[in-house]
């Protein structure tokens, strides 16, 4: 197997414009956003214009045609920005649009594909239910053929974007006496009537990504709501987790790096008995098994994008990148607060957003227990 450990000179110079994006319009807007808990929603069409939001799709739907490595440099790069939009972007294309690329009818793609890459639309996906999590096949959430039509019944819940999106891209059962192939997918239109949003939900972290609960009662679809046109895509649309998962341990590096670097740049600064804290075995110590750590993440995550984008099975290397880098973000944001003491702990500080964002990274896109259990099994335990 032969691996590059540097980007292509189109992709440096695609890093280069994203960082420099990311500084001039995405950072004046962080704090502003985290104290709202919304996402700036002008970031779209900026985002767009930039190609940012199809990075991966097809150049005849509006896509630029490139790679996931090259997607993974977008969510490095906005995760040490603000993970929480960060969050917002990804539920965005990973979750909302991609299932539509994947597995939508041409007349799909024109109607929901295009104008999320255009940014006039905004995606989310709803599998997520108060009592079904992880084990998903237990969700309640139903749609029953009537006619030419279907109505959905259910509740949703965690739904990133679910405040903001224009569609949501939902999984109900079709036949709930098939387990195995009874759920299928809907794209369903936020303005039907029968769909509400019935809260939105406030978090520990991510407070600019918006996460809400979702209800449907009695929402008629019409028959071109289902996606693909067939039904019992479900286990389909799971394998497209895999590529998020890809995403998400790429996006929780760049948390993981802004909290070492705001921690590095904060020990340079501070001195303690006459010398700058860096100096001191303790903290430098600290900051080195922090650079370690956040390039073995890193790796990882590149590796399974790589593999990826080769059309090679990444199953277990998505679920390792993904469960290692959210076992590192955590400690790089807890040892960050460590290295600024006292300060780490204020509000005022960069530290503090960052240990409390870094979190999720367990949660979401699977859980951490989760991701064990698939690279377990795909060990042949």
């Amino acid at each position: 197997m032969s691996l590059c450990f540097d980007f292509s000179e189109d992709q440096i110079m695609m890093r280069d414009a994203i960082q420099t994006f990311c500084k001039e319009e995405i950072a004046p807007l962080v704090e502003e956003a985290e104290k709202t808990e919304s996402f700036p929603l002008e970031l779209y069409p900026k985002l767009a214009e930039m190609g940012l939001l199809g990075i991966c799709f097809e150049e005849k739907y509006g896509g630029l045609g490139l790679d996931k490595v090259t997607q993974c440099i977008l969510a490095e790069e906005l995760g040490k920005t603000c993970a929480g939009i960060a969050k917002g972007i990804a539920a965005h294309v990973d979750l909302g649009a991609l299932p539509v690329a994947k597995f939508g009818t041409e007349e799909q793609k024109q109607k929901y594909l295009v104008p999320s890459i255009a940014g006039e639309m905004i995606g989310a996906l709803a599998i997520t239910e108060p009592n079904a999590g992880t084990d998903a096949r237990s969700i309640k959430t139903n749609a029953v053929k009537d006619g030419d039509s279907w109505i959905l019944n259910g509740t949703k819940t965690w739904c990133s974007n679910g405040v903001t999106c224009n569609y949501v891209i939902v999984a109900a059962y079709t036949n709930k006496e098939d387990k195995k192939n009874g759920i299928s997918i809907f794209i369903v239109d936020k303005e039907l009537p029968g769909f509400e949003v019935s809260r939105k939900i406030h978090k520990l972290g991510h407070r600019s990504s918006d996460v809400a609960e979702l209800v449907f009662e009695d929402c008629k679809l019409p028959g071109d709501a289902l996606l693909g046109g067939e039904e019992g895509k479900f286990q389909a649309l799971m394998e497209t987790l895999i590529a998020a998962r890809i995403s998400h341990a790429i996006k929780s590096v760049g948390l993981a790096t802004a909290a070492f670097d705001y921690a590095l740049a904060y020990s340079k600064e501070r001195e303690a008995f006459g010398r700058s804290i860096n100096k001191f075995q303790a903290i430098s110590f600290k900051l080195a098994q922090m650079a370690v750590k956040i390039e073995t993440a890193r790796l990882l995550g590149y590796k399974a994008a790589w593999l990826y984008d080769q059309g090679k099975p990444c199953v277990k290397e998505a679920s390792m990148a993904k469960l290692y880098s959210a076992e590192i973000v955590q400690w790089c944001a807890s040892e960050g607060i460590q290295v600024l003491g006292g300060y780490g702990y204020a509000t005022e500080y960069e530290a503090e957003r960052f240990y409390r964002d870094a979190k999720l990274s367990s949660i979401t896109e699977g859980t951490s227990e989760i991701q064990h259990v698939i690279i377990a099994k795909e060990l042949g335990i």
